[in-house]
């Protein structure tokens, strides 16, 4: 058994609903998680768009939710700290908190990442993905990957 990441709002390379989008109400999907491997401390979640023109666009930065979560509600809070302690980093937007799917056109892919951390880490929000992808190296157990795609509707 192997960390599972799903979403009840969409399956799995199936498009992401405009609710979900900037051209919906822009509120982060309800998200998932089954087979939590032994040692898990914390988690964290990054969503990007690796079909971003010039580089990947990161979305969402979110680390420190707690061992026993197993789920993140639709339309999460954007505040930088969390009341169950979880820490909201810097989206490629400059803000906290969710930011869904905006293509400039065509369809992109959107990667919701989760990873099973053998730490809760020792960080202040706001970091940017880079910095938490730094942070969590030799603290990574497993990660899973829950892929939506969206084409923008106006």
């Amino acid at each position: 058994m192997s960390l599972k990441l799903k979403s009840t709002a969409f399956e799995e390379g199936e498009l992401i609903p405009s609710k979900y989008s900037c051209d919906g109400v822009n509120v982060s999907p309800p998200l998932e998680w089954t087979n939590v491997p032994d040692g898990t401390k914390s988690f964290a979640l990054i969503l990007d768009d690796p079909d971003a023109p010039a580089k990947t666009w990161v979305h969402w930065v979110i680390y420190n939710l707690p061992a026993n979560q197993r789920k993140l509600e639709e339309h999460l809070p954007t505040d930088e700290r969390l009341k169950n302690g979880a820490l909201h980093g810097l989206s490629d937007y400059q803000k906290h908190g969710y930011k869904g799917p905006c293509p400039p056109s065509g369809t992109h892919r959107y990667y919701f990442k989760l990873y099973a951390l053998d730490s809760v880490l020792n960080l202040s929000p706001s970091l940017t993905k880079q910095q938490l992808v730094s942070a969590m190296q030799g603290h990574i157990i497993e990660k899973a990957e829950l892929v939506g795609k969206y084409s923008k509707q106006k």
